[in-house]
């Protein structure tokens, strides 16, 4: 039996300058404060907490003074720096250089669009931490959208530009987008504005028709990714999509061997949160028993 490993799989560059922060930072003491989860895997999350990285969250930063803090590929909202400043608290910042330009855009849009009164949409997740900072950018002011069924939200009869978090599906984007042109189309006046802004992560969305070919080329598909990873289960609703053999998992300890049991040929993939070595460690897992 052939076990693979997907060679696009594994940390986007985002995560990979954010830990690789981190490790250079913690050669040089012993711990270093994180606000948020650094990656939305629990394997990596506890290497890093072994060599010294705290997780904290926004209340716990509120209480902190005089120290460092590292901001996470993800990124954060103006709060979270007006709250560094008063601290006097140094912020690492590695949020991802393509959430930083998104955050710029939806800041700019949303100057732009309140003039005419009109309305920001950010098609994501509700709580997901590059979200909270992408709303930030308009005060709070916009209006998140993750499913067709949230556009009760929108008033169709004013101005719209609307912008996506960078790891959702193209797909899901695409679909959104398409209603609601058609709901400004047939409910909104002539001087009405509509504005769709790709903001997609191209090294993130690239990775959906890549793993659904590898999904095609294997028996059996063991995805591994941290439950938290909304990247992770949009990724695995692809391989899944294309080969039924198709097992989600987030450690070793939950393979179940009979999934191989007449497989020539296994491909193990991941998220963009999900780190190598443990993709690796399945590897091992799963030849051993072949």
């Amino acid at each position: 039996m052939e076990v693979t490993i997907d060679k696009y799989s594994g940390f986007c560059f985002g995560v990979v300058y954010a830990i690789q922060m981190a490790e250079d930072i913690l050669e040089k003491q012993d711990q270093l404060y994180c606000l948020g989860d650094i990656v939305h895997n629990n394997k990596e999350v506890d290497r890093l907490n072994g060599m010294g990285l705290k997780i904290i969250n926004h209340d716990d930063l509120k209480a902190l003074s005089d120290c460092k803090v590292l901001i996470r590929a993800h990124g954060e909202p103006p709060s979270t720096y007006t709250i560094a400043l008063e601290n006097n608290i140094q912020l690492l910042d590695a949020s991802c250089p393509v959430v930083l330009k998104l955050q710029h855009q939806i800041k700019e849009g949303y100057e732009d669009i309140k003039k005419i009164n009109g309305q920001i949409i950010i098609f994501g997740k509700e709580g997901h931490a590059e979200v909270t900072g992408l709303i930030g950018q308009t005060k709070n002011n916009a209006l998140i959208i993750t499913t067709i069924e949230d556009l009760k939200k929108v008033d169709f009869s004013k101005s719209i530009y609307i912008y996506s978090q960078t790891t959702k599906s193209p797909k899901a984007y695409k679909e959104i987008v398409d209603v609601i042109a058609e709901r400004v189309k047939s409910e909104a006046g002539e001087d009405v504005k509509y504005i769709v802004h790709d903001t997609l992560c191209r090294q993130v969305s690239g990775r959906e028709p890549q793993l659904k070919q590898f999904s095609k080329d294997n028996d059996v598909i063991v995805f591994v990714s941290g439950r938290k990873s909304s990247n992770g289960k949009m990724l695995y609703k692809s391989c899944k999509a294309e080969n039924t053999n198709s097992y989600f998992i987030s450690d070793i300890d939950e393979i179940k061997y009979e999934w191989f049991s007449t497989a020539d040929s296994v491909g193990i993939c991941g998220a963009t949160s999900t780190p190598r070595w443990l993709m690796e460690q399945v590897q091992e897992a799963i030849n051993n028993f072949a």
